[in-house]
This record gives C-alpha cells, sequence and structure tokens, in this order.
C-alpha cells in the first residue's frame, strides 16, 4: 500500500486555460496516508472522477504532481502505478466462475496456482461467496456482481490503492446498506489504502475515516464525517451534508454581532473582524427549537419523516427548517423559534467567520 501526495495539482480540458474558470480541478494539495479510508464526496461535475482518473494515470494532469510513497509516478502509465479500480457497473467475465474471476487479476500476474487458490480462499470467505465459487457470474445477482468486482480489487496483495468510483450506483437500494457495511469491513480487515468516489453523503459518511467534500473543482474542507456534520467550514458543506442541510440565513453584521433583522443573534464565540462581505448565520436542523419566547416565525408545512417531525417556518421571508421530536405545531401557526448558541456560527461569503468559544452575544 502508499502514501498518496498531491502537490499543486491543478487540470483543465482547454489546451490554453485562460483563468481559473477553464480547470475543470483549481490547485490541489492533499496527502493520504498509507493503509486510510477516503472518499471524494460532492455533486455530479465538482470534479471528483477527473481527480480519481488522475491518481489512477487515466488523465495526466496539467499541472502539478502525484507522488505514491514519495515516488512521483505523474507520468507513469496506470499499469505501471499499481492500483486496483472498482467502477459504476460490474468489470467480471460473465463466461467464468466466480473462483476464477477472483483469480483472474493473480494469474495474470503468473502468481502461483497454491497461492492463487489460498489468496481466491480469503477473499471468498471475507465477502461471504464461498458457497457461489464454482458459479458462472452470469448467474449472480446485481449485488453480487458487485461483490466480485470489489473482490477482484482487493484480491492482489501488492497494489498502491484500491479507487472505488461510484461502485454502488446501479444496487437497489435495499442491498447498498449491506455492500456498505461489506465495504467498511473489507477496508479494516486488509487496510489498504482505498479512496471512494460517491455524490452520495450517506455511503461518504458510512465508508471513510476521512471525507475530502469537492465543488467546482475546489476542496472546500477535509474532515472526519463527525467533523463535517458538526463545523462545516463552508456553508456548501453544511448544505450537502445533513438531511435536511444547515439553514442558511441572510444576516447583518453591525456592532461586532449577526442580526436577523432588528434581532441579535447569540453565536459560538467572536465575530472575525474581517466578516464584511456576504454574511449569513448557519445552524442546522438539529439545533433549532420550538419555544414559548424568540424568533417568531410561521410555520409553513411539516414533515413527518418517522423519527421526528421536519418543521419549515417562515421568519419573515427567510425559510428556518427545524427538528422537532413529538407533537409537531400545525401548518400556519405562530411558533417562536430558537437556537443553540454553541451550534450557530457566522459565515463570511461562504467560510466560517466565527470561532468555537464564549458565545458571543
Amino acid at each position: 500500500m502508499a502514501k498518496i501526495t498531491l502537490s499543486r495539482l491543478r487540470h483543465s480540458y482547454f489546451p490554453n486555460p485562460a483563468g481559473p474558470q477553464d480547470y475543470a480541478l483549481k490547485e490541489i494539495d492533499l496527502d493520504w496516508d498509507d493503509g486510510g479510508a477516503y472518499a471524494l464526496l460532492g455533486p455530479s461535475g465538482c470534479g471528483k472522477s477527473t481527480l480519481l482518473n488522475i491518481i489512477s494515470g487515466l488523465i495526466v494532469p496539467s499541472e502539478g504532481s502525484i507522488l505514491f510513497d514519495d515516488r512521483d509516478v505523474t507520468g507513469l502509465p496506470p499499469a505501471e502505478r499499481n492500483i486496483a479500480q472498482v467502477f459504476q457497473f460490474p468489470v467480471i467475465y460473465d463466461t467464468m466462475t466466480v473462483f476464477d474471476n477472483l483469480a483472474f487479476p493473480l494469474r495474470n500476474r503468473r502468481v502461483p496456482a497454491e497461492k492463487v487458490a489460498a489468496r481466491v480462499k480469503e477473499i471468498a470467505e471475507m465477502l461471504e461467496v464461498t458457497d457461489m465459487l464454482q458459479t458462472r457470474a452470469a448467474n449472480l445477482s446485481p449485488d453480487n456482481k458487485q461483490k466480485i468486482s470489489m473482490g477482484r480489487g482487493l484480491v492482489r496483495d501488492d497494489v498502491n490503492v484500491v479507487m472505488f468510483d461510484e461502485p454502488l450506483t446501479v444496487i437497489d437500494p435495499h442491498l447498498k446498506w449491506k455492500l456498505r457495511s461489506k465495504l467498511k469491513e473489507l477496508h479494516q480487515r486488509v487496510r489498504a489504502t482505498m479512496i471512494y468516489v460517491t455524490h452520495d453523503q450517506t455511503e461518504a459518511l458510512t465508508f471513510a475515516d476521512q471525507v475530502v467534500v469537492m465543488q467546482e473543482g475546489d476542496v472546500v474542507q477535509i474532515g472526519t464525517p463527525v467533523e463535517l456534520f458538526d463545523r462545516p467550514a463552508h456553508t456548501f458543506v453544511g448544505h450537502f451534508i445533513g438531511s435536511p442541510g444547515m439553514n442558511v440565513l441572510p444576516c447583518a453584521v453591525r456592532d461586532g454581532g449577526a442580526f436577523l433583522g432588528d434581532t441579535r443573534v447569540t453565536l459560538e464565540g467572536a465575530v472575525s473582524a474581517d466578516a464584511q462581505g456576504d454574511t449569513q448565520i448557519g445552524i442546522r436542523p438539529e439545533f433549532v427549537s420550538l419555544a414559548t419566547t424568540g424568533l417568531e416565525a410561521k410555520v409553513r408545512k411539516v414533515a413527518d419523516v418517522g423519527r421526528h417531525n421536519v418543521v419549515e417556518a417562515m421568519l419573515g421571508d427567510i425559510r428556518v427548517n427545524a427538528i422537532v421530536e413529538g407533537a409537531a405545531p400545525a401548518q400556519g401557526e405562530t411558533v417562536h423559534l430558537n437556537f443553540e448558541p454553541a451550534q450557530t456560527r457566522l459565515y463570511n461569503d461562504g467560510w466560517i467567520a466565527t470561532e468555537p468559544g464564549e458565545a458571543a452575544q
């Protein structure tokens, strides 16, 4: 396995890019430790697949370098990077048995037969497909086909990195959780360096130790699932992660504080001195409560999602979501909203502009 370093990496599909708008990937500097589980998370078109293809060698970056264990591999073709890749659609041979599919990457490298048999048995046990080893792949269900595709990526013990490009896209929703759990278990057992590309926050947050959130070719935040949820560095992260996402409320900043209309809102800490641009308050619905006093709002609708209710209220013309346990107010009812101070943050031009500490009045 390998530590992966991306140094001053940029890429444009234009031969002569005129500015940042022509780059699919803006400047990226990343270090991924040997044996870690990482996810590239973002919407379609944010650059995550481009980045994966650069790491694999399918694309040569316009600028910058890729290092595996401090060895520059930027100019090397995929075959010389010693990687394994699992795609959206299972890459297996339908006419072969499950055993032969798993054995193929090893046989192709002339691994001795006894080692092939032992390694295939080991991976089959991990994947819980031992009873299918003599079954033709054409007769497998879609989720089992993707299991075998994953197994082909894991069967070699000499790969630098295993990369997954939206591997659960074509899997039925009720089977996805099984494969997510299995993939996490596999990583914990083999401790291979793994990079998982997805637009699905649930897949990213349940698989990865560290998640790289991307938007329009930029890395906007890197962190653990808990860090991304608890303290989004950018409003995009707050909006993209969570269901529903973080409330982002336009506000005014004056006298060292943030105001919604004429009401000063207590923040998590002091306001950054340079908060002069477009300012918003960010607060997750989990930390908005209904009370007898507070910001007066009118309930627009209530969604019962089983474990709780999501109340959408209008604070003037600003929408605020609150997660409410138990009985919920009726549509059209007037309520009062309270924000938990320690979870109420100020954002300036999208970026966080408060420091955690004693709540700032």
